[in-house]
């Protein structure tokens, strides 16, 4: 599969304001380019996610096939592998930000500069990937020929940004947080951010069936300790945050090209699109993107339907949801 490898772009102006005199994306290829460059696949990672964790649906006869396809796979700035504050100190700090126009317009510059693509067959992404994914079929209309959003909008909701304050307050509330930066571990913040995420990533439907149990845990409080807490805490907590901050920030229309005109946005979007949300997705739900769908001119409706809520997007442990979007995702790339 290959080893991860690192672009770096000079005086890259941040939507901000600020100027980094370098910003670094890290990102990985799987399978190979074909001459005619008709087989390049973009997948951005999610929110608190590096490749190396969502990479596991690019596999032989998995969603995304490497031995048809060569999938890029580029890590957002924010999480750690890519500029974030934990390897570049001035970002983080009060003013200092990145958007998904920071993202993307980074994205672009790897995948036309150093990787020669002109085109890219599909953008594939999961919830904060399907944000960047709609960013892309708007700014570069000519550059993406299928988009797959999987669980994500292309702006933020109002009922959305309420879950991200509270993530954002888990853990700034901690002992830790000095008003600028943690001091430490934030021990209290960790416990309670994983309370909050889970409960809200997952539906109710799906705490009823206890899934979790045939996994190894033994409880629902072992579940969250282990199976959410223990993950979180190998983030940067100033990572998270930055990651939070960009997600708050979402929305198409929100840069110079589209001026806030955020409707103007999503119909300048050429690419054949398929909107596909869980069907109990709590944060970005269903109603939400169907009515973004209606706003694309060329696109399909069509939820996954799951108890799994929000994680139905990204099914590394559900083979029922994975046959869903594996079978759609043929069904894009045949189109």
């Amino acid at each position: 599969m290959g080893t991860a490898e690192q672009f770096t772009l000079r005086d890259f102006p941040l939507q901000c304001g600020a100027v980094l005199p370098e910003a670094r994306v890290v990102y990985q290829v799987y399978g190979d380019l074909k001459p005619d460059g008709t087989n390049a696949i973009l997948y951005p990672t999610s929110y608190g996610a590096q490749h190396t964790d969502v990479d596991w649906l690019v596999r032989l006869d998995g969603i995304l096939d490497p031995s048809r396809w060569c999938v890029v796979m580029v890590n957002m700035f924010g999480n750690g592998l890519s500029t974030s504050p934990s390897n570049t100190p001035a970002v983080g700090r009060p003013g200092v930000y990145f958007t998904h126009y920071d993202n993307v317009r980074a994205q672009h510059a790897l995948i036309t500069q150093a990787l020669g693509i002109e085109r890219l067959a599909l953008v594939y992404g999961w919830s904060m990937g399907a944000q960047q994914g709609y960013h892309w079929a708007a700014l570069y209309p000519d550059r993406v020929q299928r988009l797959a959003a999987l669980c994500g909008t292309a702006k933020t909701t109002d009922h959305n940004k309420i879950f991200l304050y509270s993530l954002r307050a888990a853990l700034t509330s901690d002992p830790a947080w000095n008003g600028d930066r943690f001091e430490g571990t934030p021990d209290r913040g960790f416990h309670t951010f994983a309370q909050i995420y889970a409960s809200w990533a997952a539906s109710q439907a799906y705490y009823r069936a206890k899934p979790y149990l045939a996994w190894g845990y033994d409880s629902l409080e072992d579940y969250i300790l282990r199976g959410w807490e223990a993950g979180y805490r190998q983030r940067d907590p100033h990572n998270l945050l930055a990651m939070i901050d960009t997600w708050l920030r979402c929305d198409l229309g929100d840069n110079p090209v589209y001026g806030g005109d955020y409707t103007k946005a999503m119909g300048s979007i050429t690419a054949q699109t398929l909107v596909m949300p869980a069907t109990t997705d709590l944060y970005f739900t269903p109603e939400d993107c169907e009515a973004e769908a209606a706003l694309i001119p060329n696109s399909e409706y069509r939820p996954i339907p799951s108890i799994w809520g929000h994680r139905a997007g990204n099914p590394y442990q559900n083979p029922e949801d994975e046959a869903f979007i594996k079978e759609a995702i043929a069904d894009l790339l045949s189109q």
